[in-house]
């Protein structure tokens, strides 16, 4: 059964729809994933990469101050920039050093050494102040981040520009893929078809692919916007489902982030878990929170 889509519809949601804020309540399972071809991933010994302490991960969204017409559920996940700096300066003051996903993969997959009190701090969704006040917050203390952009804000208002992505990669913070436009991966089939309209108002139908739509043409563009291979992914939403996984590891990401669900234990690397900070916690909340969440 072919799957149909508005074109103009997907591209409308871009603003505060688009953004992680909130896990969807749909349990449904893709059919789509088909078996996984040889990767480095298959090889894996995912007993160990499971028997392994897990790593802080802390993802973030927005980083400004709250406005008036901002819902209770979204100011989750928008943390105040006053907030933030207290919260990075904590992680400082406490020892904590970050690690970027290459580090982290040697981990998971060899048991490679870590610096003491290790933590990874990953910004979702291309927002334009996580360039202008989180950037500069962090390499105050020297800290280094993962950025996963969704390609179809690059440019837009209020979104990160190519060149400042590419900025962000020059100064070796990592770039990695966060889809097209922030559909969920669950939802995605080899057998879609969109509908656009033209300038007339005649619509006509085109078949595609979703995860060359979502996927595959994202991570080539961030390629060529940073010149480096991008092998690090994140779920929009935090959500994933099994029937996905192999379809994710086939595209040969290293590893898959996902939010706070149990970590799959036949595909760990392709689950590794971060948790939020939250815009209505306080700093020894926070610090509480990256203690005892892994």
């Amino acid at each position: 059964m072919i799957k149909k889509t508005f074109v103009w519809v997907a591209v409308c949601a871009l603003g505060a729809t688009m953004s992680c804020q909130g896990k969807p309540t749909d349990k449904s399972a893709s059919t789509s994933a088909t078996s996984p071809v040889p990767t480095a991933a298959a090889s894996v010994d995912n007993k160990a990469v499971m028997a392994r302490k897990q790593v802080p991960i802390v993802c973030y969204h927005q980083i400004r101050d709250w406005k008036p017409t901002d819902s209770k559920g979204a100011k989750d996940y928008i943390v105040q920039v006053a907030a933030f700096k207290e919260h990075i300066k904590m992680l400082a003051d406490s020892g904590y050093h970050t690690i970027l996903p290459d580090q982290l993969y040697a981990y998971l997959t060899t048991g490679a050494a870590l610096p003491k009190k290790p933590i990874m701090l990953t910004f979702d969704d291309t927002d334009l102040d996580q360039f202008t006040i989180a950037d500069p917050t962090l390499k105050k203390y020297g800290f280094k981040a993962v950025y996963f952009v969704m390609t179809v804000s690059l440019g837009r208002p209020h979104y990160m520009t190519a060149d400042m992505v590419k900025k962000l990669s020059d100064e070796g913070n990592v770039i990695a893929s966060h889809t097209w436009d922030h559909h969920r991966v669950d939802k995605y089939s080899h057998n879609s078809e969109i509908k656009i309209k033209g300038k007339n108002g005649k619509i006509t139908t085109k078949p595609v692919d979703d995860w060359v739509t979502q996927i595959d043409k994202p991570t080539k563009k961030l390629e060529e916007i940073t010149g480096k291979k991008i092998e690090y992914f994140a779920y929009p939403f935090g959500v994933w489902k099994k029937p996905v996984l192999p379809e994710i590891q086939k595209k040969g990401f290293k590893i898959a982030f996902q939010l706070a669900d149990k970590r799959d234990p036949d595909y760990p690397l392709m689950t590794v878990r971060r948790i939020l900070d939250s815009g209505y916690w306080t700093t020894k909340t926070f610090s509480n929170s990256v203690r005892n969440s892994f």
